[in-house]
């Protein structure tokens, strides 16, 4: 497993003075392996394992970028819980690398001074992060996640997405702005009735572009069930394949092994396991 600044892997525990001794270099060879991009270039800021993209028009969307051994299947584009990138969305992401597949996370409070990671106990910052986020913006950060797997070989169709908590949320809509290979969705919340500015799902859940998977917890105190069996209902009349499981005792957050009162190790390695096998069955080879 390798996690990747620019175009070269750095080995484990990507310390900052490691990157900084060796921000010359890869910037060097991360303008050089990508000269075609007139848009979009890249350079490593020591503060990583973050890659900085930038288009001419000043907008930036830091991304954590962790890179598969060998030829990649496809790329994935993570989207962080509402606590952002945290270890745990780190540690997905080298779960899907482990996988073969390039994987992406933009960092959606990016543009809120002070903002970066916070902690699982501050749910009151949280809320108060996600709740300044707006749809054009965050839609903005993920399409720079995907520009940037664009340059490094992969259409739209080679191209998965999946989120996590307000994650979740962002990656269903994306399923319904852009046509992707795939998407997977882990307890999104406000799907229902909307959030960030996109719209209500009774409103789009029958537009979906992108195949789609949603896992859900009974448990989960912030989404009813009955919301999911909803979800289930407009979505089965997509011209897409989509799909619902539900875990009698998921609570909001199971997929997460860094918070014990939440994670649920068998829903959890179910949940991920019907997710590479979604990527696999959709996303193009």
């Amino acid at each position: 497993m390798v996690l990747s600044v620019g175009i070269v892997p750095c080995t484990p525990p990507y310390k900052t003075a490691e990157l900084t001794a060796a921000t010359g270099m890869r910037y060097r060879l991360a303008e050089w392996v990508i000269p075609q991009a007139p848009l979009l270039h890249y350079w490593v800021i020591p503060q990583a394992p973050l890659l900085l993209c930038s288009n001419r028009r000043v907008n930036t969307t830091p991304l954590t970028v962790v890179q598969s051994d060998g030829t990649a299947r496809g790329g994935v584009i993570v989207i962080q819980e509402a606590f952002g990138v945290t270890d745990h969305i780190v540690d997905v992401c080298n779960r899907v690398a482990a996988a073969g597949w390039v994987a992406v996370a933009p960092h959606l409070f990016h543009r809120q001074e002070g903002v970066t990671v916070l902690d699982y106990s501050d749910m009151d910052s949280a809320m108060a992060a996600i709740g300044k986020l707006k749809a054009d913006e965050v839609d903005s950060d993920v399409d720079a996640a995907a520009s940037a797997l664009a340059e490094l070989g992969f259409e739209p169709s080679s191209i998965a997405i999946v989120g996590f908590c307000m994650g979740g949320t962002v990656a269903f809509h994306t399923a319904v702005r852009r046509q992707l290979g795939a998407a997977s969705t882990f307890y999104g919340g406000g799907i229902t009735k909307g959030r960030f500015g996109y719209p209500a799902m009774d409103s789009v859940g029958d537009a979906l572009q992108t195949p789609w998977h949603g896992f859900f917890g009974d448990l989960d105190e912030g989404i009813p069930f009955q919301d999911v069996e909803t979800l289930r209902e407009i979505t089965a009349t997509a011209p897409v394949d989509t799909e619902i499981t539900r875990y009698a005792h998921g609570k909001h957050g199971f997929h997460c092994d860094d918070r014990p009162a939440v994670f649920d190790a068998d829903a959890a390695a179910d949940a991920w396991g019907k997710t590479l096998e979604w990527f696999d069955a959709h996303v193009a080879r």
